[in-house]
């Protein structure tokens, strides 16, 4: 009778378990959305084709495209594992647009983020970012993507840790960048050899950048304030390193204003 009776504790507590695995699983993997912690000027969240003004605390949930004007700026929080994102002036990103696959983060049609993905340590966090043209595959890392024009042209700068780039539209071997490293991936050309980019004053200017952003007044009552006329000029705001505006070299041209929003 003592046997029996330990046996159907010992099964009763195989089936919690169980039961909690199985359930932990989807309740971490249901946890898609994003919630915008920092916001300056335009920024949008396109709802069927119909524009919802994004603040800060707004959710953004998986397959949502954000929109941001020309004086535009927003950094977002991913709630699954406190990873963040930034979205630059004259962008159009899309959240999680892969249904089922929690490593797809963001999926850039045009303009620029920068990211900041958290791990454990020791623990691998794989995510990757797309865009009309490349792959970038990361495992903890801080990143800069930027998509350039129409074509999908994209500019990829690494400030931390390793990513890899592949091109979606040629054949060819990714290649891996590191700190410091950057690469330009072309529609329908093979990657070329990833290039070194220490050019101190592109990097002082887009830190400058960056700073003038996260140092815009805000309103008493706690909301943003619109960055002056002209804040996204030369390409917007930028990330630390690794890219800048007009002809330096190792930098992507600014970006034009973005397509109209689709679905």
């Amino acid at each position: 009778m003592f046997r029996l009776t330990s046996l159907m504790r010992t099964a009763g507590i195989l089936v919690i378990t169980a039961a909690t695995v199985v359930c932990g699983g989807p309740l971490g993997a249901q946890d898609s959305s994003a919630r915008v912690t920092y916001q300056v000027g335009q920024v949008s969240l396109m709802n069927s084709g119909l524009p919802q003004i994004l603040s800060v605390g707004s959710i953004v949930r998986a397959q949502q495209m954000i929109v941001t004007g020309p004086d535009g700026f927003a950094k977002l929080e991913v709630l699954s594992d406190k990873s963040t994102f930034e979205v630059y002036p004259n962008s159009k990103v899309i959240f999680r647009e892969t249904p089922g696959s929690w490593e797809h983060l963001l999926n850039v049609w045009l303009g620029r983020v920068k990211v900041f993905i958290q791990h454990a340590p020791g623990v691998p966090n794989p995510n990757n970012v797309t865009s009309p043209t490349a792959v970038i595959s990361v495992r903890g890392t801080v990143f800069d993507v930027v998509v350039q024009d129409d074509d999908g042209t994209t500019f990829v700068s690494v400030d931390e840790g390793l990513v890899g780039v592949r091109n979606l539209t040629a054949l060819g071997n990714p290649v891996l960048l590191h700190p410091g490293e950057s690469i330009i991936v072309f529609r329908g050309v093979p990657l070329l050899a990833r290039q070194s980019n220490h050019d101190d004053l592109v990097r002082s200017i887009l830190q400058a950048t960056r700073n003038t952003i996260y140092g815009m007044p805000r309103s008493s009552g706690g909301g943003p304030v619109s960055v002056p006329a002209g804040g996204g000029s030369s390409g917007g705001a930028q990330g630390d390193k690794g890219k800048g505006g007009g002809t330096t070299p190792g930098a992507p041209p600014t970006p034009g204003a973005p397509p109209s929003p689709g679905n």
